[in-house]
């Protein structure tokens, strides 16, 4: 009988996860801790009845594509909507990478870039950060220089560290990049700044975004990227056709509709965020600061996994990321709501005795 066996990128590679553990409070996986508004919720079923189910989707995503430039001061043109930012940076990856090219990353950083970029066939080239996990900028520089990569990923908060970009390092590689730059901003509404102004028909810039974090719709699955007019056209022939459902453009384009709602709600995650870290600083913890809406830390008096085990113990789920390379002994906590950010703290308190 024939063995069918996958592509050895395939084959040398674990699936991206994060474990889920039935817990009272789950801070591991940096989603909002809070339901999307309830007005939205309402809409729903409107929306639903008002779709032709026996008809194709809008294949163009006309009306989506048109709030989402709105937002950013673009043109629809500019605009590229998928399921989920993951699909969002395939798609950029089966544009741009592939077999022979290559895709740069600067680690730690967000796994799914070098696990998209294999599994589409590219070679990946890692720049390395500081101890501190900040990124020098000569070290952007020489990886463009060296390696000329296709594809190269600036992750902006950085995930999993949760640290603001300097503008510099992203002008840096701008001026030596030797291919697509790919500022991921999945965590901007929680920073300080973005790259959105930066995108222009004349520069291989493009700015990803996700729903999932600030309009709490992760389990929608919806993100979109602005770039030039040229890139977006590129990125829709590498799409398939309509793989954006009917309903998912109608709940999106209503949704947007709550964007104060959600802005009040970014103030009190930011608010919650530094909590975390003043209380977690005074205590034996190194602690990263963090532009997103979760917090990296490694605790000094005892092993990271102990403690994570100790607050699963106490009903709550944060990701440990102690055996991720450059991580060791690192933790990182989604911020939640007040009431579970108190009970994560005062566990925490507790497990670092």
């Amino acid at each position: 009988m024939a063995i069918f066996e996958p592509r050895d990128q395939i084959r040398a590679m674990v699936g991206y996860h994060s474990a889920q553990v039935d817990v009272p409070i789950r801070l591991n996986t940096n989603e909002s801790p809070f339901p999307p508004p309830a007005g939205w919720v309402k809409m729903l079923t409107d929306v639903a009845a008002g779709i032709d189910w026996n008809r194709y989707p809008d294949r163009a995503a006309v009306e989506l594509r048109a709030v989402i430039a709105a937002r950013h001061s673009v043109s629809p043109e500019n605009v590229f909507v998928a399921n989920g930012s993951n699909e969002v940076l395939q798609t950029i990856l089966l544009t741009y990478g592939g077999h022979g090219r290559k895709v740069a990353t600067f680690e730690p950083t967000y796994q799914m870039y070098a696990q998209i970029a294999r599994v589409t066939g590219a070679d990946v080239v890692v720049g390395e950060r500081r101890a501190d996990f900040t990124l020098d900028a000569h070290e952007i520089e020489r990886l463009m220089q060296r390696e000329a990569p296709s594809v190269t990923f600036l992750c902006n908060p950085n995930n999993p560290t949760g640290l603001v970009e300097p503008r510099e390092n992203l002008e840096v590689l701008l001026e030596h990049a030797t291919g697509v730059v790919v500022v991921d901003e999945a965590y901007a509404e929680f920073s300080d700044w973005s790259a959105m102004d930066l995108v222009s028909e004349d520069r291989a810039l493009a700015v990803t975004r996700t729903f999932s974090k600030t309009l709490s719709m992760a389990a929608l699955r919806v993100g979109y990227v602005v770039a030039p007019k040229w890139m977006i056209a590129q990125l829709e022939i590498a799409a398939l056709p309509y793989h954006l459902d009917s309903f998912k453009q109608a709940a999106t384009t209503a949704a947007l509709g709550f964007t104060s709602e959600m802005e009040e709600r970014v103030a009190l995650i930011k608010s919650e965020r530094s909590r975390i870290e003043s209380t977690l600083s005074a205590l034996d913890i190194e602690v990263w600061p963090s532009g997103s809406n979760f917090v990296l830390f490694r605790p000094r008096s005892r092993d990271a996994q102990a403690v994570w085990a100790d607050l699963l113990a106490a009903g709550i789920l944060v990701r440990d990321c102690s055996s991720w390379a450059r991580l060791e002994g690192c933790l990182r906590v989604t911020v939640g709501t007040p009431d579970e950010n108190k009970a994560f703290l005062a566990a925490m308190s507790s497990a670092v005795a």
